[in-house]
């Protein structure tokens, strides 16, 4: 017959359990970095402050690679617009974004004169719907470390799962088996090239999309606190989270600071709330698992790759700010996510090689850190704006307004009457007394001249990514045609975003609150190491051919960094 353990007899066997294990625990040889199937995981907004923030309370996978892994926990996405796109580039290209060619998640296209997706692709149809935005990597010029793998290794297999379009796409490459992203309503979707169907390209989550569907209708997910069985005694996240519960008004709108999340009337509010939820990393990592499984990814000779881009920790930053409960619960259930899912992997027959990091950072919202004593405010973009184009009506004499940013108030295009390139001499006299306006307002640290920026000289290449100048930042986000002809370095503690009802923070800026991510190895049997001097995103993919025997492109921008255990470079 079984013993019941009382409350405090639980707590001391869990501890003494824990104990005894460290101390039966004998010497092992360290294993080198031997993998058949690399699994690269990008936590969409997950800032170094945030890793550094939740570090001591993980338990599940993240506990497990902080604590297991080679940790750099001053990662840099080294450009200046850190959005998800371009940030998404870096990863497993080598290469800035002026060498990926995704400058930002938009950019506005004078000649057409209209704004322009990261991976729009006109040639391409959406799976679940062929009149939807079509996307596709051939925006991206940059081949990736899964497109060198399949170059050399024709049998590997390379997938890429997320909870958008472009952390799916520009992880997995141009060559990649299969490239998923949810679509709420639908389940995962993908692209369709020509000559190709959409039933043959779904075929690798039909069943999964089916599953999900009728397990949700059966039990549709509420968002409230997290809990586990040492909640009530060792005070776990639920009460950890909970105590951050507060009252705020953003925009105009006074709300609370809780779980739950109150149930959506709309069905189109219900869609986007569950996106925005725990419930989109739940999924994704539960569809890469089953990938794994179907696929037997790292199960043969050759090497595989699984890149898993989770979008919620993003979604939740946005509309709730990152340092509320609903971060505080989102990081909880993704590390207990993150456990199951590296159990689900790690039983590849091969070695598995997990990297983690991120496409970007993020800023708290304003309102919660003035409220702190912190100088934060906000910039409304479109009086902003409309006050910069009056200015240049009046002292240029002109009869339309010269300046759009529909790729981003950081970016800013010259245009005609019609909103479309203007001629080139007019061009240049508007560009010259436009940058010399907006570098005179009291939000601007900084304004540049692309075509300045598309000719500077790169700085040093062992430059550290936390000492470069601004100007090299813009630099590596600079691509001809693809980001404005004026870009706009605001105050580090103003964020250029006006509040709204799903919108109350966001990132994007050249400073290190959006550009320090945390950058992680781990393969078992590996020696924890912590290294605090700063990596560069655009080494994770050398470093990861150095691993797996493949040589990358000539011209990559970052470098192989030996992991110990017997792997050099």
């Amino acid at each position: 017959m079984k013993k019941k353990l009382t409350s405090g007899a639980l707590v001391c066997a869990v501890l003494v359990s824990g104990a005894l294990t460290q101390a039966e625990a004998q010497p092992q040889a360290l294993a080198k970095p031997d993998p058949r199937l690399v699994v690269v995981i990008s936590i969409d907004q997950f800032s170094a402050n945030l890793f550094a923030q939740y570090r001591g309370t993980f338990s599940g996978g993240l506990g497990r690679l902080a604590r297991e892994g080679v940790v750099y926990p001053n990662g840099y996405q080294s450009h200046a617009m850190t959005e998800t796109c371009p940030g998404h580039s870096t990863l497993l290209t080598g290469k800035h974004p002026n060498k990926t060619g995704i400058s930002a998640n938009d950019w506005y296209d004078a000649s057409l004169g209209k704004q322009v997706y990261c991976l729009a692709d006109d040639s391409v149809v959406l799976a679940h719907d062929p009149k939807g935005r079509p996307v596709s990597p051939k925006n991206m010029v940059a081949t990736t470390y899964g497109d060198w793998l399949k170059a050399v290794s024709p049998n590997s297999r390379v997938f890429g799962v997320s909870g958008k379009d472009r952390g799916a796409i520009t992880l997995s490459g141009h060559q990649a088996d299969g490239a998923f992203w949810l679509q709420p309503g639908f389940g995962f979707t993908t692209y369709v090239p020509p000559g190709q169907t959409a039933e043959a390209r779904l075929k690798p989550v039909a069943a999964f999309n089916a599953r999900m569907l009728a397990d949700l209708k059966k039990h549709p997910f509420v968002w409230d606190y997290a809990k586990s069985p040492m909640d009530a005694l060792l005070g776990g996240s639920a009460k950890r989270c909970r105590a951050l519960e507060a009252d705020y008004e953003t925009g105009g709108r006074k709300w609370r600071a809780a779980l739950p999340i109150p149930t959506a009337t709309s069905e189109a509010d219900r869609l986007r709330d569950l996106g925005g939820s725990p419930f989109t990393d739940q999924v994704t990592l539960d569809l890469a698992a089953q990938l794994r499984d179907d696929f037997g990814l790292g199960d043969g000779p050759q090497v595989d790759v699984l890149a898993v881009s989770l979008s919620a920790t993003d979604f939740i930053g946005h509309r709730f700010g990152t340092r509320g409960p609903e971060m505080c619960d989102q990081i909880a259930r993704l590390d207990e996510g993150l456990g199951e899912f590296l159990d689900r992997v790690g039983k590849a027959k091969g070695g598995v090689l997990v990297v983690l990091s991120a496409d970007h950072g993020g800023a708290d919202m304003p309102e919660r850190l003035h409220e702190e004593g912190y100088e934060a405010g906000r910039i409304g973009t479109k009086a902003w704006l409309a006050a910069l184009n009056a200015t240049l009506r009046k002292d240029l004499g002109l009869a339309f307004d010269p300046l759009v940013a529909d790729g981003g108030i950081n970016t800013i295009d010259v245009v005609g009457p019609d909103r479309k390139a203007l001629d080139p001499v007019e061009h240049v006299r508007i560009t010259a007394a436009a940058l010399a306006l907006v570098s005179r307002q009291p939000e601007v640290v900084e304004a540049f001249d692309v075509n300045t920026l598309l000719t500077l000289a790169p700085e040093a290449a062992d430059t550290s990514p936390e000492e470069i100048s601004l100007r090299e930042r813009m630099r590596r986000s600079a691509y001809p045609g693809r980001m404005g002809d004026i870009v706009v370095a605001f105050r580090p503690e103003l964020v250029p975003a006006t509040a709204g009802p799903t919108y109350v923070s966001t990132h994007g800026s050249p400073w290190d609150y959006d550009r320090r991510v945390p950058i992680i190895f781990w393969w078992k049997g590996g020696a924890p190491r912590e290294r605090v001097l700063p990596l560069d995103t655009v080494d994770i993919a050398p470093t990861l051919a150095a691993v797996t025997g493949l040589k990358p492109p000539a011209d990559v921008d970052g470098r192989c960094r030996p992991l110990g255990a017997g792997h050099d470079c």
